[in-house]
């Protein structure tokens, strides 16, 4: 027999519900109080003046009292002034063509049942979204919802006018992950004494032909995966080209990062930072790796590059090694005994590469100079945990300018032929 003090289940169930509900509260952070500000970045163009700050995962969930974050939700701040005497329209759609609308992104964060503070969390992410209409001579400023990107934040800003569009590029570092290449002390690499400056292609050529044909482990007792790309380029072109093509930085190896590769290695997940484990030439490690991963880990296109003593009218010359993670295999070579199978056709990577880079429309020159001797598919070599590969056993090589430059205005070195 029920004790007749006993409540139903169901009843137990709403009131505890409730109690819950009740205590949800939505108490998000002023701008002034969260600091990312500090961060922020300005260009002008014309009498265009646009300024842009990306706040961190932290920031986010504090700025909009909600874990935004773990929704995928990157809020992109933006102020724009406009000092011409027309008018322009902003094009969210170019900072990411899946944004979100402000409805859409405080609907993903609703508390469950707690109808007030919801409809406050819906007031305050539409009053938060930037104008789309920037009237002349009037300042416009808010948040534009995009989706999560971690480490480097490309923005662009398109505005639109009754004449003309101006586009502003802002490449902002946001802080969260650890990229690999922030690890680098650029200037301790090489000694002043030892960088060679080529102003002569004929030379360029030369050297470039003199390079090691592949990567070594870290006592440079055995080669590994071989060199098969070369990028001749500016700081300010090099990371802007690759993130503007989707190459993903890659973390360093850290407990976190650690950590989430393993969640990601056992779920099958997509992790687009996760470390690349380090291959070696000049004795050191790569100095940047960047990667494209599908939805899992086990899938992805990865390249490492390092940066080379030698100098060509002035610009950086970069060595590079690129090949496609296929999949997963057990090996007794790796501490962890298992490791990424790559495919054995290292020339497919390349040509992707080629593709990829020609497509960004900063490929001011390019061409394909012999590294060393081809490999056959038949007689394959093999990397440091056992993977074979096979190779013509050619370098691209890419002249990278910071200005755009229309696919016709591309040149060509007339070194030697492609296999595409």
């Amino acid at each position: 027999m029920r004790h007749p003090h006993h409540l139903p289940l169901r009843i137990v169930l709403m009131l505890c519900v409730l109690a819950v509900s009740a205590c949800a509260s939505f108490q998000p952070k002023p701008i002034e109080e969260v600091g990312f500000l500090d961060r922020a970045e300005t260009q002008h163009n014309g009498n265009l003046k646009v300024t842009v700050a990306v706040p961190s995962i932290p920031e986010g969930n504090a700025l909009f009292g909600a874990p935004i974050g773990k929704k995928g939700i990157q809020p992109v701040w933006l102020k724009i002034e406009n000092d011409d005497p027309v008018h322009y329209w902003l094009f969210p759609i170019f900072i990411d063509p899946d944004y979100y609308s402000p409805y859409e992104a405080a609907w993903k964060n609703h508390f469950f049942m707690s109808a007030t503070a919801n409809e406050k969390m819906d007031a305050y992410f539409n009053d938060q979204t930037v104008p789309l209409f920037v009237p002349p001579g009037e300042t416009v400023e808010g948040f534009i919802y995009t989706n999560l990107d971690e480490g480097t934040k490309q923005v662009l800003v398109e505005l639109i006018g009754p004449e003309e569009a101006k586009t502003f590029i802002f490449y902002i570092a946001v802080p969260g992950i650890k990229p690999d290449h922030q690890e680098v002390d650029w200037y301790a690499l090489y000694a002043q004494g030892d960088i060679v400056d080529y102003h002569d292609e004929d030379e360029l050529r030369v050297a470039l032909e003199a390079l090691p044909c592949c990567t070594m482990n870290k006592d440079g007792t055995a080669e590994g995966d071989p060199l098969n790309f070369v990028v001749i380029t500016t700081p300010d072109a090099l990371g802007p080209t690759f993130l503007r093509r989707g190459w993903q930085e890659t973390e360093t190896t850290h407990a976190k990062s650690a950590w989430r590769t393993v969640k990601s290695f056992l779920l099958g997940s997509k992790y687009r930072y996760s470390p690349i484990s380090p291959l070696y030439i000049y004795e050191r490690g790569q100095d940047i790796a960047l990667q494209k991963a599908r939805d899992t880990i086990h899938e992805r296109n990865h390249l490492r590059l390092w940066i080379t003593p030698m100098r060509f009218q002035g610009m950086n010359v970069w060595v590079g090694q690129i090949s496609r993670d296929i999949g997963v295999r057990f090996t007794t070579k790796s501490p962890t005994f298992t490791t990424h199978k790559i495919d054995p056709d290292v020339d497919e990577a390349r040509a992707y590469l080629i593709q990829d880079l020609l497509l960004s429309q900063h490929v001011a020159k390019f061409g394909m100079v012999r590294g060393f001797d081809a490999v056959s598919r038949d007689a394959p070599r093999e990397n440091l945990t056992g993977d074979p590969w096979f190779t013509d056993g050619l370098l691209a090589v890419f002249v990278l300018s910071e200005d755009s430059v229309a696919a016709d205005d591309i040149a060509f070195y007339e070194w030697e032929a492609p296999r595409l």
